[in-house]
C-alpha cells in the first residue's frame, strides 16, 4: 500500500501545476512527488524511452511502488509507464485523457499557438483560453510556465510511438476524470476508454471545466482524486476486502 503519488503534468508545463493537488494529497497523509519534466531528451527519445527516465529517478530515490497521476499529455505518459513498468503501478489516474478523438483543426491551431511566446498578451491568451478553459473561464492564471522546448521534444516522443504501446494500459485500478468542455480531449476519449475497461476503470465526468480542469475546479478534482486514493488503499489493505 504506497504512499507515494507520482504526478505528471500537460505538455510543456510544469509541475508546479499541480500545486493544489499536491496539498490535498499531503493533507490526506499521501507524499506526493510531482515530475518535472527535463528542457530536453537524448534526439530520437520516443515514450518509452521517457517512461524509463521517471521510473529510473523514482527508483533512484527509493520509491518502488507507486500511485500515478497524468494531466493530459501526463496522462499518455503515465498509460507508457503502466503499460512498461505494471508490477509498480498501484493504480492509474488520468486526467483530461485524450488520444482517441481529433483535436479540432482551430483548437489544435491554438494549443500549438499557446507555446509561441512572441505572441501580444492579449492574443496569446486568447488561444490558452480556446485550448485549455471552459467558456467563460478567465485563462490569465497561466499567463506563463509555457515551455516550448518540452513542448516539441514530447510531441516528437509521442510521435515516435505507436498508439497501441499505451492506449490501453491499465492498473489493478483506474480513475478517468474528463471536463465536460475539454475541447483538447473532448469527453468522449474518456467515455472510450473506460468502456473499454469497465472491469478496472472508473469514470468522473465535471461539468464546466476544460482541458485545464485541475485549476478550474480544483475542489472537485482533488476530492475525486483523494477520494479513489483512499478507497484504493482501503481496498488494498492486508484486511481490506479482496
Amino acid at each position: 500500500m504506497p504512499d507515494d503519488v507520482v504526478l505528471l503534468p500537460s505538455l510543456g508545463r510544469p509541475a508546479s501545476d499541480f500545486t493544489d493537488l499536491v496539498h490535498r494529497l499531503e493533507s490526506s497523509g499521501y507524499t506526493a512527488r510531482p515530475i518535472e519534466p527535463p528542457r530536453s531528451v537524448a534526439a530520437g527519445a520516443n515514450l518509452h524511452d521517457v517512461a524509463d527516465a521517471v521510473v529510473t529517478r523514482l527508483f533512484a530515490r527509493g520509491v518502488r511502488s507507486f500511485h500515478l497521476v497524468g494531466h493530459a499529455f501526463g496522462n499518455r505518459l503515465a498509460r507508457m509507464i503502466a503499460a512498461d513498468f505494471p508490477d509498480h503501478i498501484a493504480s492509474l489516474t488520468l486526467l483530461a485523457a485524450g488520444g482517441y478523438v481529433p483535436i479540432p483543426p482551430k483548437v489544435l491551431e491554438s494549443l500549438v499557438a499557446c507555446f509561441d511566446t512572441s505572441l501580444p498578451m492579449d492574443e496569446h491568451l486568447h488561444h490558452v483560453g480556446r485550448a485549455f478553459f471552459a467558456p467563460g473561464h478567465d485563462p490569465s492564471s497561466w499567463t506563463s510556465g509555457w515551455m516550448p522546448e518540452v513542448a516539441s521534444w514530447q510531441t516528437a516522443a509521442l510521435e515516435a510511438t505507436a498508439k497501441e504501446d499505451w492506449w490501453d494500459a491499465t492498473a489493478p485500478h483506474v480513475l478517468v476524470i474528463q471536463g465536460l468542455a475539454d475541447a483538447v480531449a473532448p469527453p468522449e476519449n474518456g467515455r472510450r476508454y473506460v468502456h473499454d475497461h469497465a472491469d478496472v476503470a472508473r469514470l468522473v465526468e465535471i461539468p464546466d471545466a476544460g482541458h485545464a480542469l485541475i485549476l478550474e475546479q480544483a475542489d472537485r478534482v482533488g476530492q475525486a482524486v483523494v477520494c479513489f486514493l483512499l478507497e484504493v488503499d482501503d481496498a488494498d489493505a492486508p484486511d481490506g476486502p479482496s
